[in-house]
């Protein structure tokens, strides 16, 4: 039986469309994927970009939810250090109690931005010993009695919701953390993945049922992959170079919104192994694309996957989603 397949998706803006055009676009696919049985839609957090409207991920969540009816909306993720716990468990709370048990929250412990807008976040410490005590409490926020473990605070909004909560991380260190908190791990594979297979083996030798946060009897991961699907092998390697294109800008120093596709033999880092923080990927026709998906999860043994799709053109991405869902489903 194949895994479940998600999405992230983080709101891009095309060169000569507006953040509103991009978020309507990213709403329009949110109906289209919870109509064709995907598991998860999570919203990413980016500050201080160009090309990217997800900044505000409870307000995307909530928008996405309130247009569509079964699948699981969420963060992928919240960066935690970003924000005060309280905060995170009254809007979380107010989430599930808006639309239900169908909201996730997956929590970072990057800035998710460079350190000086981090900065004029009021950003505050992401060890790992922080990290986990406010996971703790947000438990106990979400829990019957609305109350935190370390402190007399109520979040009346949140009481009883019990919102699931993800750990999200791209190395070792965040394996680890998600391994000892015994809760499911995301790992961010798609961007990040030089640590891939040993974070995957240290989240499931370190995972504990004993840890007062433990909410999984087993360990869980979910891996993030690139994803472009199109009817030939050649269309979607042209239509991938839209993401090619961002993180050479970002190599580059260059703030962009998202450009057309043009010809991969154009751009300096494409070829067989393309841009290394992009080579976990499928990309091509529906027969190529599930191969390599297959291979992965062999590789990984991910219990689940979360895909990634850039395209300049909502629809290329729409049909990309429609394609997936029809050789995976």
């Amino acid at each position: 039986m194949s895994v479940p397949l998600s999405i992230l998706d983080l709101v891009a803006i095309p060169e000569g469309r507006t953040a509103r055009d991009a978020i309507a676009a990213s709403m329009r696919s949110a109906e289209l994927a919870d109509r064709l049985g995907y598991r998860r839609l999570w919203f990413a957090e980016h500050h201080n970009t160009t090309n990217l409207a997800a900044s505000a991920t409870a307000l995307l969540i909530s928008q996405a939810a309130s247009v569509t009816e079964r699948i699981r909306v969420g963060s992928g993720g919240v960066m935690l250090p970003n924000h005060a716990p309280l905060m995170v468990a009254e809007q979380y709370g107010t989430l599930a109690s808006m639309h239900g048990d169908r909201i996730d929250l997956g929590l970072g412990r990057a800035p998710g931005t460079d350190m000086l807008t981090a900065q004029a976040l009021a950003r505050s410490s992401a060890e790992p010993q922080a990290f986990a005590r406010s996971i703790y409490d947000l438990q106990g926020w979400f829990g019957d009695a609305g109350k935190a473990h370390s402190s007399p605070i109520v979040s009346a909004v949140s009481a009883g919701t019990e919102v699931p909560i993800w750990v999200l991380g791209s190395t070792v260190s965040g394996a680890s953390i998600a391994g000892q908190l015994g809760l499911p791990f995301a790992v961010a594979s798609h961007f990040a993945p030089d640590q891939l297979d040993q974070a995957i083996q240290v989240y499931r030798q370190t995972f504990s049922t004993e840890s007062p946060t433990a909410r999984l009897d087993a360990p869980y991961v979910m891996a993030g992959i690139n994803v472009m699907v199109a009817d030939t092998d050649e269309q979607a390697a042209r239509e991938f170079t839209v993401v090619e294109q961002m993180f050479l800008d970002i190599q580059r120093g260059l703030r962009r919104k998202m450009q057309p596709p043009v010809d991969p033999a154009t751009l300096p880092s494409t070829g067989e192994q393309g841009n290394p923080m992009l080579r976990i990927k499928a990309v091509g026709a529906p027969a190529t694309v599930k191969s390599r998906l297959e291979a992965f999860v062999e590789r990984t043994g991910a219990d689940e996957l979360i895909t990634v799709t850039y395209a300049y053109d909502a629809g290329v991405r729409d049909r990309s989603l429609q394609l997936l869902a029809d050789l995976w489903f």
